[in-house]
């Protein structure tokens, strides 16, 4: 069990790291929120006698900060587990878990596990049902409710997911690759953002 919260652990933050440069508007009760998202793409790495595999959609912040990361990891080898996990930031009121919705069907609840100070977990075990209701939707929010009481719903595109779920995983040289690109672009988006507050 300890192997595997390392392993987990470990690639997943190496994993959330990864982003391309997809931009796009996020509106939330507190205002506008200009953030990049990621798109699906896949991450496999070995570690201690096992493969882990991150399959992952990320939507950061212009300073960087994780807005709301989906990871549906599936670790084979030595140690055998599969998680869906989702992080979000801080703030949030963590009785009522995390509402995900799906083609707005029914909303499922995942409770939190645990919060740090990169932000807060919710995670259950990744079955094959979750994935190919992946597959076959359009369309994935994540909502949460803050700390007074608000709702912050995330909408995040299910395109792509399957490519990247049955496709191959990133190269090492195309994960350097976007996460240089992510940088640049919130580099300029934070100077776009400084300069019309200037003006």
């Amino acid at each position: 069990m300890t192997n595997f919260s390392k392993i987990t652990c470990s690639t997943i933050v190496l994993a959330a790291s990864l982003a391309s440069t997809a931009v796009f508007a996020q509106t939330q009760q507190s205002g506008r929120v200009e953030a990049t998202a990621s798109g699906w793409f896949k991450t496999c790495n070995e570690r201690d006698g096992s493969k882990i595999c991150n399959v992952q959609f990320r939507i950061s912040a212009n300073n960087g900060a994780n807005l709301t990361t989906l990871n549906l990891v599936e670790v084979t080898g030595k140690v055998e587990r599969r998680v869906f996990q989702i992080i979000v930031p801080t703030g949030r009121s963590l009785p009522q878990g995390i509402q995900l919705t799906i083609d707005n069907k029914r909303a499922t609840t995942i409770p939190y596990l645990f919060c740090r100070a990169q932000g807060c977990n919710a995670e259950v075990r990744l079955d094959d049902n979750l994935v190919n209701v992946f597959k076959r939707g359009g369309g994935v929010e994540v909502k949460t409710i803050n700390f007074q009481g608000q709702e912050n719903p995330v909408p995040i595109t299910l395109k792509g997911f399957t490519a990247a779920y049955d496709g191959p995983p990133l190269k090492l040289e195309d994960q350097a690759t976007r996460q240089q690109n992510l940088a640049d672009q919130l580099k300029k988006k934070a100077e776009e953002l400084e300069t019309g507050t200037n003006n």
